[in-house]
């Protein structure tokens, strides 16, 4: 049996399912960031914690699995890529053992294996992955930081995104526009943001002089 039949079984069709899913998540927030735009970044705007203690009890299940810590994308590609991966291996040993389990089975187990992994997957990779926008501090903590054209250009027309570099040292990648009458700022232009939008960052070209300490 090669690999491409092994994949096609009906025994490990979820699991297979799973692996595809992380192809096209991965590729629709590779191609969003393209032009300007993050659906990871949607996505967590949208998901309340509840840091107060008034979440419902998904907001202390997302809490619980480090949603906020990392990107609410990496999250779900870490998901997808551990049950994808904990099915595969059940399955294996299933049938060196007897027969393949059913897929609800297996499914199941995955799933119990994925939540504990998950978790602690997470804590990991929110020491590695660089903190987005408002991970680390507030937003408006980054107005006045200068920093550099990473998507773009910064016109008038689709938002791009900037790297700057928050009063900790750490990196942030924001949404941002050039503000109005403000000349195209091409990729790799220096930039100061000034503003905050509609959920985007107003930037404009950046004078030397900060340019020299916007790492400070």
């Amino acid at each position: 049996m090669t690999i491409v039949d092994h994949f096609m079984q009906p025994e490990v069709r979820p699991f297979a399912i799973a692996a595809v899913m992380i192809v096209l998540v991965g590729g629709v927030e590779i191609g969003s960031m393209l032009i300007g735009l993050s659906i990871s970044e949607l996505l967590g705007q949208s998901v309340d914690l509840g840091h107060d203690g008034s979440g419902s009890s998904i907001s202390h299940v997302l809490s619980w699995i480090n949603v906020g810590g990392v990107p609410l994308m990496i999250c779900i590609l870490l998901a997808l890529g551990i049950f994808s991966i904990s099915g595969f291996l059940i399955q294996d040993a299933a049938r060196l053992l007897a027969v393949a389990l059913p897929p609800t089975a297996a499914g199941v187990l995955a799933a119990v294996v994925t939540v504990p992994l998950l978790r602690s997957s997470t804590r990991y990779a929110a020491r590695l992955v660089p903190q987005d926008e408002s991970y680390a501090v507030g937003l408006s903590d980054l107005v006045g930081r200068t920093g550099e054209v990473a998507v773009g250009p910064l016109d008038d027309g689709l938002p791009g995104r900037v790297r700057v570099k928050d009063i900790h040292g750490n990196w942030h990648s924001v949404t941002a526009s050039a503000a109005p009458g403000s000349p195209p700022l091409p990729v790799g232009a220096s930039v100061l943001l000034v503003d905050r939008k509609d959920g985007r960052f107003i930037a404009i070209a950046a004078t030397d002089e900060l340019t020299n300490v916007k790492t400070l």
